[in-house]
């Protein structure tokens, strides 16, 4: 008995210190991270978590995370991802949580977690890709008005170059034509001046 809580006390003062150790580190980081206990009350989150969300220490520490903002935490995919991928993998990486939250609006998330079963804590790193994501839609989009235009003016050209071809092909018949033209008159020139001197070869006879 002694031995178990002795046990106890020692894995007591080990949390505290990874606590401490995570709180340090959290604490200059640049995306948001939560650090839960192993029921997912939230012991600590650091400051930009708080400004990013727009809540205070006092909303925050010691709640169930889905009981965070009202509930704006409550999320589904949220909710599989604590209570059955990470229990079972350990680690979370790059999983994107798209949600709209209350005072924020709509984000998407970027979530990165990891389970330390030896002192019973969870860390959440929260990375807000929404600008990103944005621009990524932008940029589809842009590309595929893009690739709109683009075939349109292929389209154009394509038309444009046939409408060429057959006025020029118009224009050598007519230059065919003028030749075959010009020959004939110049083989009915011939003819009559052929003609006219016959006429005064045979007067002068």
């Amino acid at each position: 008995m002694k031995n178990n809580k002795i046990k106890a006390d020692e894995i007591s003062e080990s949390k505290k210190i990874a606590l401490h150790y995570m709180k340090t580190l959290v604490d200059v980081a640049r995306e948001s991270f939560l650090i839960l206990d192993a029921d997912l009350r939230v012991l600590s989150a650091n400051p930009i978590f708080y400004e990013s969300f727009l809540v205070s220490p006092k909303q925050t520490e010691n709640k169930l995370i889905y009981k965070l903002g009202n509930g704006q935490w409550n999320i589904k995919k949220l909710k599989g991802l604590l209570e059955k991928v990470l229990p079972e993998k350990k680690i979370i990486k790059n999983y994107e949580v798209t949600h709209v939250f209350e005072v924020v609006g709509e984000r998407t998330i970027l979530l990165n977690a990891k389970q330390v079963d030896q002192v019973k804590l969870i860390i959440i790193a929260m990375e807000d890709i929404t600008e990103r994501k944005q621009l990524e839609k932008k940029l589809v989009n842009y590309t595929q008005e893009l690739e709109i235009k683009v075939s349109k003016r292929t389209e154009e050209l394509a038309r444009r170059v046939k409408e060429l071809e057959l006025i020029n092909k118009s224009m050598v018949g007519r230059e065919l034509k003028m030749v075959e033209l010009k020959k004939e008159i110049e083989r009915c020139n011939r003819q009559l001046k052929n003609g006219n001197g016959n006429h005064k070869n045979g007067r002068q006879k």
